[in-house]
């Protein structure tokens, strides 16, 4: 069978490294490339960090785009962060892995993400687990990306669950008008995996353990990101089960090998641009209230167990 290619667009820092491992190690996928965008970290230093996992891991045929150091429209971020800097806290600037000698790849993300698409001549799943903006900027420059791209797998948003503010998750709520661009551009198929989902998918130390125990590069690398997300969780937003974690990126990536992994449903799907209280969150029409048609598939549940268990199968080899 035919690998399943695709492109993952990356803030890196904690738990982006692991979806990148997981993305450039499974045997079922083919990752082409990873493009980078200011988020959890500025875009230089998810660079760096997206080139220092990929070296550790022995992929350094996979090569990474530099995209966009700030949001479509907002000038001013990413000031907000220095309110109580949570993404620092979860990630910090620069992951703690040996430092890469190799470069960026000349090209820019945006103009990346849109020769590749025109050029494709097979499938390739984009997958944003980051703020939206290159994907809206390509949008933007090319709308004719909506039929070249066969699925749009997301990390972003909650229903119920906030983790920015109370009303929104960091990735829509750092770039809302990328993200309003990209939920209404008309993708063929969307797939949304918002903090509903990834908070039922969670890490223990326990698992870290196992991780840890597998000797290899991946397997400690990841035990390193998803143990320090522990105690930043623990500290500042405390799961259910104390002691545990989301690792929300790498969930997508799970999905694309084993789509059991989340449950989904088939709903609308819009982001609040402008409301004083309640800016990037996504507004997912659960009671099917407003006019417009289901464009998402909307993960509300995961399978911790199954996800816990590829990552370490994956990371083993």
């Amino acid at each position: 069978m035919a690998k399943r290619k695709l492109i993952l667009d990356v803030d890196t820092g904690t738990d982006d490294a692991v979806a990148v491992m997981l993305a450039a190690l499974h045997p079922a996928l083919d990752l082409v490339a990873c493009t980078t965008v200011n988020g959890n970290v500025e875009v230089a230093h998810g660079t760096d960090n997206t080139l220092r996992v990929l070296d550790h891991i022995g992929r350094r045929d996979v090569p990474v785009y530099e995209g966009l150091a700030r949001p479509l429209v907002r000038p001013d971020f990413p000031v907000p962060r220095t309110v109580d800097d949570r993404a620092g806290k979860f990630h910090g600037k620069t992951l703690p892995l040996p430092p890469t000698a190799r470069a960026k790849a000349a090209q820019g993300a945006v103009e990346f993400l849109i020769e590749t698409y025109r050029q494709a001549t097979d499938e390739i799943t984009l997958v944003p687990v980051a703020p939206l903006t290159n994907i809206a900027a390509a949008l933007t420059l090319d709308p004719k990306l909506t039929e070249r791209v066969p699925e749009v797998v997301i990390m972003g948003g909650g229903h119920a669950i906030g983790n920015v503010t109370p009303s929104a998750e960091f990735n829509i709520w750092a770039d809302p008008e990328a993200a309003a661009i990209v939920f209404g551009a008309g993708f063929r198929k969307i797939t949304l995996v918002p903090l509903d989902a990834t908070h039922r998918a969670l890490v223990s130390r326990a698992d870290c353990d196992r991780l840890r125990g597998l000797g290899t590069p991946a397997g400690e690398a990841a035990a390193e990101c998803i143990g320090h997300r522990i105690v930043a969780h623990d500290a500042a937003q405390q799961m259910a089960t104390p002691g545990t974690t989301p690792v929300h990126d790498a969930v997508c990536v799970a999905y694309l090998v084993e789509p059991p992994v989340i449950a989904t449903r088939k709903l609308h799907v819009a982001v609040e641009t402008a409301g004083a209280l309640t800016v990037g969150r996504t507004v997912i029409d659960t009671q099917f209230r407003g006019s417009g048609l289901p464009q998402c598939d909307v993960a509300f549940d995961s399978d911790p167990a199954r996800f816990v268990d590829l990552l370490v199968r994956t990371f083993a080899a």
